[in-house]
């Protein structure tokens, strides 16, 4: 037993558990943001235009409410939701393309092939160790 609790604190306790956590919680927190967005600001908003609340739009089929209106709403914060997101991860790929992108061009080739047996050999190298051709700079 206490192997098994040693190995789950491991487990728990590892960097990508705990970033996993805190993206969840600021996910939940980011959420509540987007559905006052939704609720408090472009659904009265387009209810301006619609004469009604999207809470207001619902169908009555045998007595049972069918709310279409709250279903449009969390349409609206999916999009919303999945807009952010890509905005988001769209810029991180971006910012580390960027710091790649200076490390490949400061570092030259370390190979190169020989014009005469195409063997490839170091770039350094001013006869080819296969064919032994002079090479050219």
């Amino acid at each position: 037993m206490k192997k098994f609790f040693s190995e789950f604190k491991e487990f728990a306790l590892r960097g990508n558990v705990m970033d996993l956590a805190v993206g969840v919680i600021i996910g939940a927190a980011f959420q509540g943001i987007v559905n006052s967005l939704v609720n408090d600001v472009i659904s009265p908003f387009i209810g301006l235009f619609a004469k009604t609340d999207f809470k207001d739009w619902v169908w009555i089929v045998n007595d049972t409410k069918i709310a279409y209106g709250s279903f449009l709403t969390a349409v609206i914060n999916f999009f919303i939701m999945a807009f952010v997101i890509f905005l988001l991860v769209k810029g991180l790929n971006r910012l580390s393309k960027l710091g790649r992108k200076k490390e490949e061009e400061e570092a030259p080739p370390s190979t190169k092939l020989c014009p005469y047996c195409c063997t490839e050999i170091d770039a350094k190298a001013t006869r080819c160790p296969h064919c032994t051709s002079v090479l050219d700079e």
